[in-house]
């Protein structure tokens, strides 16, 4: 104890040479946090922290003048002698009068309209003020939770690295990030450059507090804040908001500035609440002061999102720069109440660039040598805010902790107790860990895959499995056997399998088993098992049909260029058809349709199997192209972020042999090409394109024909995009060309957001399209259109289509719901 109080006082004491620091309050003594204080006509400077404490980085002595910037509030200039360092300098600030002028109440037209007016034709004018730049970033990230759960789900949730007090609140994340960032508005083009970082307890203290997510531009037409929002500022910002002007007041410079109240004109839209603030003529952002709720960005988990930006003039550009900013947020939900901030600071602004065209590459963040191991004293030195009481003690509490926790006799000691064997671990489960030589051995409890078809009746496994950590950059290997029996056909079908993984930069993976299964006849494998388990035992209905195989695979996947993944496997492989052995279900026979045959092709063929046993290989040879790929160099992982710019091109050749009957082999070419299109203010376009031809068209086993996802449920979990809605499962197939294509735009609140009264339920419209096209079959398509994030105030998982088809002269119908827990 004496040690940490030691170094608490040590933390808190180092001060350097060439700061000028103190307090900042209003006039009854409370403190101000996110007030901007800088040197008078320059973009640099500091903002104070949640105590109002800040730290100004002065090189020469002598005289100064110090502003001091905060929304709200006079700006306040001090005109300082500075014969010494540190230099403590404390101030009041006094609330900003803001007052509604004779002139503009009697203006009939609406004056804030007309300022908004001027702002939105002046925007490309004011941002080619900075088309380019660099800067110096600084980000702050904090998460606390107040009564934090003892357990959740049954698993206990520990003391979250120490940062909880008695009643279980605190600090459960603190991290910093010093960085130099570059930007470009056209080509947009962003790259940071991570000096120094480090997290709270954390041994690589790699923070993720990246400068291009807390660049949130007002400018731009959709602003990406926790979801794209309507900018108040943007070209169409009249039908999303209502404006008033709540009055004026001159700036340090004697700018006058307009404070504009931004209304939604229906709460529910993607769009923001608060304030504006305006330099009147330049037409320019002075600030801004705005909230969303959890509706307004789909997240519905979230209370309320509040960001508050702060601008300075620039005497260099003749522009009102960004220089601070922060995002405050609330979250409450099953039982997890959680709070925090998100502070960024921008200073030493350079407008003239010096950008080359190796300047600006798809390698979008990257970590200086020795970014993540920066002690204290370095910090101190270089941190633009500083820390609050309560944040020292997080660290100095935490990372004493972290000494502690990575030893072998803690390791050990939390392992005694996680290693207990209970009398349920034979049905859920059980691990046991070695934290220390990173290896764990686990055991398959009989719940995790247990099921029902009609072939095995009820089946579940149990297996066995070890994993070893070989480093902290991705390096690992495991291995294991699983043990798969069914009690209505009395046949176990055992599994071994070994997995290496090398690295995380590239994520070169060997894969290795032999055993035997069963798979289903659509290796797309449309219908879950536990889907058609619950069909089968409350409905009588088996829509999953499976064959077994006696099979030897390797497989191997890498990234072999940026952008470009490789993945390979050979299987060798008897395969086998099976027949239903268990009539078993909830439902009686009498009240439903009895259970269909185990034959795809004939349902109603309880005798004749779809295909004849044969020994056969596979060699799939693939690979993926993701066209300009940004990514993020991490020290120990490459993050590859896409471009949804561009679509993902998939390439796949399939080359079956070996077969005794020459008539099985074949040779198949698969193409696919996907995109995520970000509509902006009008919601999200996404689209899936297939194709595949056969060399020759030969009678080859009906798992290898080319298929298509079905579907027969009324009722269906997770993302269907690329399942037609009411085909039937085994219906469409062929052993020669084929081509299906799906479209889906969610319009989110774009036009459900601007219907009376529709408004208010924050339903999502969505409309989509699909089509399905093979040799000698009429074409099949579909329309549906649809209702996404259903439901009542946090609890918004549901989704409703309605969904026509046409095939041959032949229509249907009906309603599909949809369990989406992430949207």
């Amino acid at each position: 104890m004496k040690k940490i109080t030691f170094l608490f006082f040590l933390f808190i004491s180092v001060t350097f040479v060439g700061q000028v620091k103190g307090k900042i309050t209003d006039l009854n003594n409370n403190p101000l946090s996110f007030v901007s204080v800088y040197f008078d006509k320059t973009v640099t400077g500091t903002t104070s922290n949640d105590n109002g404490e800040y730290i100004l980085e002065l090189k020469n002595k002598g005289k100064h003048t110090v502003v001091f910037q905060f929304l709200g509030y006079k700006t306040l200039k001090k005109e300082v002698d500075i014969s010494s360092f540190p230099f403590e300098l404390n101030v009041k600030l006094d609330e900003e009068n803001v007052e509604l002028t004779e002139v503009l109440i009697s203006t009939k037209d609406n004056p804030a309209n007309a300022i908004i007016r001027n702002v939105i034709a002046n925007k490309d004018k004011n941002t080619d003020k900075f088309a380019q730049y660099t800067a110096k970033f600084y980000s702050r990230g904090l998460y606390r939770i107040k009564d934090a759960p003892e357990k959740f789900l049954g698993q206990s949730l520990g003391d979250f690295g120490g940062g909880l007090d008695s009643t279980r609140s605190g600090i459960i994340y603190l991290s910093e990030t010093i960085s130099e960032i570059k930007y470009q508005k056209k080509p947009k083009n962003f790259k940071e450059n991570i000096i120094a970082s480090k997290v709270s307890g954390r041994d690589n203290g790699i923070s993720f507090n990246r400068a291009e997510d807390a660049n949130i531009n007002f400018y731009e037409n959709s602003v990406e804040f926790g979801n794209d929002l309507i900018s108040p500022i943007s070209t169409n910002a009249f039908s999303y908001y209502n404006y008033k002007l709540e009055g004026t007041f001159y700036d340090k410079n004697g700018k006058l500035i307009n404070k504009i109240n931004i209304i939604p004109k229906r709460k529910n839209d993607r769009v923001f609440n608060g304030s504006l603030y305006i330099v009147e003529n330049d037409w320019a952002l002075y600030g801004a002061d705005v909230t969303v709720t959890g509706a307004q960005i789909n997240i519905p988990v979230v209370d309320v999102l509040k960001l508050k930006q702060n601008y300075n003039y620039s005497d260099e550009n003749d522009a009102w720069v960004l220089i601070s900013q922060s995002i405050d947020f609330k979250v409450d939900f099953f039982g997890f109440k959680f709070d925090g901030r998100f502070s960024s600071a921008f200073s030493n602004y350079n407008f003239k660039p010096n950008f080359t065209e190796k300047t600006f590459t798809n390698e979008v963040l990257t970590f200086e040598k020795e970014a993540t191991e920066k002690d204290s004293v370095y910090w101190n030195k270089l941190r633009p805010v500083p820390l609050t009481i309560e944040e020292v003690q997080d660290y100095v509490i935490k990372d004493s902790i972290k000494m502690v926790r990575k030893s072998k006799v803690y390791l050990d000691s939390i392992n005694k107790k996680q290693n207990k064997f209970s009398f349920l671990s034979p049905i859920m489960g059980y691990t046991f860990r070695n934290s220390y030589e990173k290896w764990s051995i686990s055991y398959d409890g009989l719940i995790n895959d247990l099921g029902f078809n009609t072939v095995q009746g009820f089946n579940t496994s149990v297996g066995a499995s070890y994993f070893k950590t070989l480093n902290d950059t991705g390096k690992w290997w495991n291995v294991g056997a699983k043990l798969n029996y069914g009690f209505s056909d009395e046949r176990a079908r055992p599994i071994l399998f070994f997995n290496k993984k090398w690295d995380n930069i590239t994520k070169p993976r060997l894969a290795i088993s032999a055993g035997v299964t069963t798979a289903q006849f659509n290796d797309r494998e449309p219908i879950s098992g536990l889907d058609n388990m619950i069909r089968s035992l409350v409905r009588r209905q088996n829509f999953m049909k499976i064959y077994e195989k006696e099979f030897a695979k390797i497989g191997y996947s890498e990234e072999i260029k940026n952008g470009v993944y490789l993945s390979s496997s050979l299987e060798y492989a008897n395969r086998k058809p099976l027949f239903n052995t268990s009539n078993y279900s909830f439902a009686r026979q009498s009240m439903t349709d009895p259970y269909t045959s185990n034959n795809p092709i004939n349902p109603q063929d309880f005798t004749n199997a779809s295909f004849t046993e044969h020994k056969i290989a596979t060699l799939n040879i693939g690979a993926t192209f993701i066209f300009n790929q940004k990514y993020l160099s991490y020290p120990d992982r490459k993050f590859n972020v896409g471009n949804n710019k561009y679509p993902t091109l998939n390439v796949n050749y399939r080359k079956i042999f070996g077969a005794s009957n020459s008539d099985l082999n074949s040779d198949l070419f698969l193409a696919n090409l996907s995109q995520d299109v970000d509509a902006g203010n009008y919601g999200k376009l996404v689209y899936n394109l297939k194709g595949g031809m056969f060399l020759k068209q030969k009678n080859i086993a009906f798992m290898d024909n080319l298929q298509t996802n079905g579907n027969q449920l009324v009722f269906i979990t997770g993302n269907q995009l690329n399942n037609f809605g009411l085909l039937e499962y085994y219906k469409f197939y062929t052993n020669d060309k084929y081509a299906e294509a799906h479209v889906e735009h969610n319009f989110k609140g774009a036009i459900l957001g601007k219907i009376p009264l529709l408004n208010k339920l924050n339903f999502h419209l969505i409309g989509g399209a699909k089509t399905l096209f093979m040799a000698d079959r009429n074409p099949y398509s579909e329309y549906s259109v649809g209702l996404d994030n259903v439901g009542f105030g946090k609890w918004r998982f549901l989704r409703v289509d309605y969904v026509k088809s046409f095939h041959a002269g032949i229509k249907n119908d009906g309603f599909l719901f949809r369990l989406n827990l992430l949207n």
